[in-house]
This record gives C-alpha cells, sequence and structure tokens, in this order.
C-alpha cells in the first residue's frame, strides 16, 4: 500500500514538475523577447532560482542561462531594473541606453506585461492543440436520464437529493454536467427538477470555507446517478470473496430493493465488519449470497464512474467535438476566456473574508494533485497545464510589489502623472513584495498539511 501511494505521489511530483518548468520557461522568455525587442540587455535567464549555486549554467552572449536548485519560479535578470536580485551597485550609476530604466515608460509596460501574455498565449495554444487531437468533450445535463447521485453530505445539508435533475444556477442554464461543481461553488442559487416540479435551492455564501473545513474538496459534490451494475470487483474485498463478477446487477440488500447504486451506499455502511444478504442478477437468474462488508462500510463493488462508461450503459451522453486547425482558433478562444474569467471569479471568493475561500488555498501539493495520480495521460496533462498557465497570469497580475502586476501599477502610475517614483520607494517595495509573497507561499504550503487544507 505505502509503495502504490508512493508510487502516485511519484507521478503527481513529476507532472507538476514538467508542467511549472514549462510554464516558468514561456513566462520568462515573455519577459526575454520583449526586453530584447526593445533594446535591453538581459544578464540572466534561469528555470528555477540560484541562490550560491546553480545546477548548470552557459553565457552565450550578453546573457547567462542557467538552471538553479530551487524550484520555486524562475526569472530573467534585465538591467536596470529593480527586481529580486536587488542589484544596487548597478541602480546607483547612471543609467545606460541598454538599461531598463532608459526606456519610456510604454515599453517598460510591454516588458513586464510579456510574462502573462506569454502564458495567455501558451494555454491558447494547448487549446488549440486539445481542440484538433482530442476535442473538447461534454456530458450534456439534459442527458443524465436518472439525474445526479449526491456524493457530499454537505449537498444533503444544503437541499439536494439523489435523483434531482439541476436545471440551471444562478439562473443559467448548465449546459456541460463537468461545469456544475464549479457552478455551484461560485453561485448563490440553483433550480432542480424533483418529482416533476421545479425548487430552488439557495446556495450558502461560504460554501467553499464548509468543503474545506469538513476536508471533502476530493470527494465530488455530485456525479450520475447510474444502476446497481458491477463493473469492478476488488480482489480483497468481501464481493469478491462471496462470488459476485464483472457483469452482475444488484437488486436487493438484506430483502430491501435497490434501483440505484447509491442506494446501495445507504443500506451497506451502517454493516461495517458484519454480513449482508446480497440478492443480484446474472444473466437473468436472480442469486442470493452472504457478503462480509468491509471495517469502512464497503462491499468492494464499483459501478458506472467515467463519462465513458456512463455513455455506453445509457446512463448520460458524452459528446466530443474535434476540429480541424481553423475551427480551432475561436474555440480555444473561448475556453481560455471561460478559464480567465472563473479563475477571476476564484480569486474573487478567496479574498472575500466571509466565503471561507482562504481556506482553500494551497501550495504545491494541491497544485500536484489536480493531475491524475494512476497514469501518464497527456490529454490530461495538456489540459491542466493549460489550466496552470491561466492561473500563473492571473496570480502574476495581482498589484502586489515583486509579481508582474506591482510592477505594471508603478508604471501605469507614471504614465498618469508624468513622474517616475523614486528609486528608493521602488526598492522598498520589492523587498515589501517578496516578504508578501513568502508568506503567502508559507501559509499556502502549510495549510496543505497543517490548515483546512490538510487532506486533500
Amino acid at each position: 500500500m505505502l509503495l502504490f501511494v508512493a508510487s502516485q505521489w511519484g507521478l503527481l511530483i513529476a507532472q507538476l514538475m514538467l508542467s511549472l518548468s514549462i510554464l516558468v520557461v514561456v513566462h520568462e522568455f515573455g519577459h526575454f523577447i520583449t526586453a530584447k525587442w526593445f533594446g535591453c540587455r538581459v544578464e540572466k535567464f534561469y528555470l528555477f532560482f540560484d541562490p550560491y549555486f546553480s545546477l548548470f549554467k552557459k553565457k552565450v552572449g550578453e546573457t547567462e542561462y542557467g538552471i538553479g536548485w530551487l524550484p520555486l519560479g524562475g526569472y530573467v535578470k534585465i538591467s536596470g531594473m529593480v527586481d529580486e536580485s536587488m542589484d544596487k551597485e548597478q541602480l546607483n550609476k547612471p543609467a545606460e541606453n541598454w538599461e531598463f530604466r532608459s526606456k519610456p515608460a510604454w515599453q517598460r509596460l510591454i516588458i513586464m506585461l510579456g510574462g502573462v501574455i506569454m502564458n495567455i498565449i501558451t494555454a491558447f495554444v494547448i487549446y488549440m492543440v486539445i481542440c484538433t487531437v482530442w476535442g473538447i468533450k461534454s456530458v450534456p445535463n439534459s442527458s443524465l436520464k436518472y439525474g445526479i447521485a449526491v456524493q457530499d453530505s454537505i449537498m444533503y445539508d444544503i437541499g439536494f437529493k439523489n435523483g434531482d435533475k439541476i436545471k440551471s444556477v444562478n439562473d443559467q442554464p448548465i449546459e456541460d454536467f463537468n461545469k456544475l461543481p464549479l457552478k455551484l461553488i461560485l453561485g448563490d442559487h440553483a433550480v432542480v427538477e424533483r418529482d416533476g416540479k421545479e425548487e430552488t435551492i439557495a446556495l450558502p455564501e461560504n460554501f467553499i470555507g464548509q468543503l474545506v473545513e469538513k476536508k471533502r474538496n476530493r470527494i465530488p459534490l455530485a456525479t450520475v446517478r447510474v444502476e446497481p451494475l458491477i463493473l469492478f470487483v476488488s480482489d480483497s474485498s468481501g464481493a469478491k470473496t462471496a462470488g459476485l463478477q464483472v457483469g452482475d446487477k444488484i437488486v436487493a440488500i438484506d430483502s430491501t430493493p435497490i434501483q440505484f447504486f447509491d442506494e446501495l451506499k445507504t443500506l451497506v455502511q451502517p454493516k461495517k465488519n458484519d454480513s449482508i444478504l446480497v440478492s443480484y442478477l446474472r444473466n437473468g437468474v436472480q442469486y442470493n449470497k452472504s457478503v462480509l462488508v468491509s471495517a469502512e462500510g464497503q462491499l468492494g463493488v464499483l459501478g458506472a464512474i467515467t463519462a465513458q462508461q456512463c455513455d455506453s450503459l445509457g446512463y448520460a451522453k458524452l459528446d466530443t467535438i474535434k476540429y480541424g486547425f481553423f475551427s480551432s482558433i475561436p474555440a480555444a478562444a473561448g475556453l481560455a476566456k471561460e478559464k480567465i474569467s472563473n479563475q477571476l471569479a476564484q480569486l474573487a471568493k478567496i479574498f472575500s473574508p466571509k466565503t471561507g475561500g482562504y481556506k482553500a488555498v494551497g501550495g504545491f501539493k494541491s497544485m500536484a494533485s489536480i493531475f491524475n495520480p494512476y497514469e501518464w495521460d497527456w490529454e490530461d496533462f495538456w489540459t491542466m497545464t493549460a489550466m496552470l498557465s491561466i492561473l500563473l497570469a492571473v496570480m502574476n497580475l495581482l498589484p502586489i510589489p515583486a509579481l508582474d502586476g506591482g510592477h505594471v501599477v508603478f508604471t501605469l502610475i507614471e504614465m498618469i502623472t508624468g513622474r517616475k517614483p523614486n528609486q528608493k520607494i521602488l526598492e522598498y517595495a520589492q523587498i515589501a513584495g517578496m516578504i508578501i509573497l513568502l508568506a503567502l507561499m508559507l501559509y499556502a504550503n502549510l495549510n496543505d498539511f497543517f490548515g483546512y487544507g490538510k487532506g486533500r
């Protein structure tokens, strides 16, 4: 078991490292190429930070390219710019024409926005590839034959029930079932169809906070409701010992009839370490077997869980739309726009104390957990990388000194007032910004292991 968990985390870490390495290089290249474009001298271009020493370095022309040992990002050192290097000796000298500080404000603004722009372009290109190679997959919400199966107890507390068909959130129809969780987290009310009637359910403002406090953020809020048809039997389960097989359909537990897989959980959970009578159909013939329930309250069987399985069995429909090169351009642009909008909406939740969104802030552990822990799936990898690219762009635009957004704010003030900020103010702002960033990074990573986010 420990080896299995270790291999899972090894796969997650490998995917995260490759993804972030690509995105950091792309981001810094945005600063690098715009700086070169406007005639600035770039002294260093590094993946990861290199305090005291670097793992690799090579000077080509005026620029030293290298890989540092501290994997917390990367940087380009542009001559004459107040940055994390805090090179005061150079800044105290008269400005040279090849220095950042000697360039017009509009050029400096473009250089500072170069990284963010490159991250958005990268996400756009990845989405184009996904559109053409794998296609865009969706599960039409209207195709759910039996509605939803509620997986999280918080959903019950709010008022959702198994079999509900969620029609809209914030009066916006739900077209794709895959987008439902985010819509619910960002919404304030939902309309469901239940027993042929529509009902409105209020969504709590602190929905995110509740999810994190109860350590439920790895459990789906709701899944497609499916029949109790067995598609997987665990080798070490009581079901396997009793002789249950893939293809069997459970019809009753202790003589209580069931129609859906979610009903199985309700009846089995209270019987931990006890035996129950399972009635099931195999090739049209009903059998009854005594099955030992595990200490966790499980039989050790699974039904349809993937979109492909649900589609093949008629519980929901899986649509895949593939695009040609030219048609993928507007499709990718639409995806990038949607992801940027979602990231901004989530940031608003995080910065609002009432939502409890700050409890969900996570570090590298949370970032790694978004990848596939079971296999290296390139479609999944590039989908997650595109999302992280958008996240990196949005986060870098935050008006915090030491981030691109902080530099942009100072440059915009200069362009509006016609006066450059005092050099000392820029230096102190840079120091303050670095302290803020380090504190935020420390909080996020500690939150992963010891705080509200524990259990991701």
